[in-house]
């Protein structure tokens, strides 16, 4: 068996596994195989949101757009977006009303839902480890710590909000690496969006973010801050967007695409 065939398979375990009850982030799963953040609004907000993430393809790179109630995506061929992440989050006039490991019910109540998934930096972390590059949140065993920023996305239609960044400590010395190979993967993020100073992204606490886990920065060491794709996560809230499906921050859904797919 290949090596692209056995993270296939690692895929489809995982997959299997979240569909059997597992939580747990997905960061370091099926290493070599992309995975997504999700969103999923009613038909009457998804043209909107199309219209939001073309303008803000950075923080919200679409890879795959199902029809309405569709619950299959050809990123996963035998998957069900319904049933397969680890984590979802349900939400309602804006407010985060619960999250679930399993959505099918909810899909039946509302059987118009458009999916939409977006790029992760999760691909390009497998090449920053080969580079040498410590990923705090892979080697401490903990979710990526994602934040609010003060960085206004372009608004469509009846959705605004800010970016939410995600944040990786890096050496000094190596922050151009870190640059250039994540500037490599356009479609899932790509080059960072700001390195250094927190608080000019407006984040008060380096040790508190709004999402995942505080992770530990090392003397020597600069925080690196990439467009994340809980941004729509955000723009619900900003909006009072009344009905919401989304993955629970860090809890992807892991595909069978190669991430070598997204690499130019």
């Amino acid at each position: 068996m290949n090596p692209f065939q056995q993270a296939r398979e690692a895929a489809a375990a995982a997959r299997a596994r979240y569909r059997a009850g597992l939580v747990s982030p997905t960061a370091g799963h099926a290493p070599g195989l992309t995975q997504c953040n999700m969103i999923c609004l009613p038909r009457e907000w998804a043209y909107d949101f199309l219209l939001f993430a073309q303008r803000n393809p950075q923080a919200c790179p679409v890879l795959d757009v199902t029809e309405p109630g569709e619950y299959s995506t050809f990123l996963a061929a035998d998957a069900d977006l319904r049933s397969d992440l680890p984590l979802y989050r349900v939400w309602r006039d804006g407010q985060l009303a619960e999250e679930v490991s399993d959505v099918r019910a909810l899909w039946a109540e509302h059987d118009d839902l458009v999916s939409f998934l977006i790029g992760c930096s999760f691909t390009f972390e497998n090449d920053l480890l080969e580079a040498g590059i410590d990923v705090r949140h892979i080697s401490e065993g903990c979710n990526v710590p994602m934040y609010r920023s003060n960085r206004a996305c372009r608004p469509a239609g009846r959705l605004q909000g800010n970016m939410v960044v995600s944040m990786r400590p890096v050496p000094a010395e190596r922050v151009a690496d870190a640059a250039r190979i994540t500037a490599r993967y356009p479609g899932v993020h790509g080059a960072p969006v700001h390195v250094g100073e927190p608080g000019l992204l407006g984040i008060a606490d380096i040790a508190k973010p709004d999402f995942g886990d505080a992770v530990s920065i090392k003397p020597g060491e600069v925080p690196v801050f990439w467009a994340c794709g809980v941004t729509p996560q955000s723009v619900v809230m900003a909006s009072k967007v009344p009905f919401a499906i989304s993955h629970a921050p860090g809890h992807m859904f892991i595909t069978d695409v190669p991430d070598s797919q997204y690499h130019v």
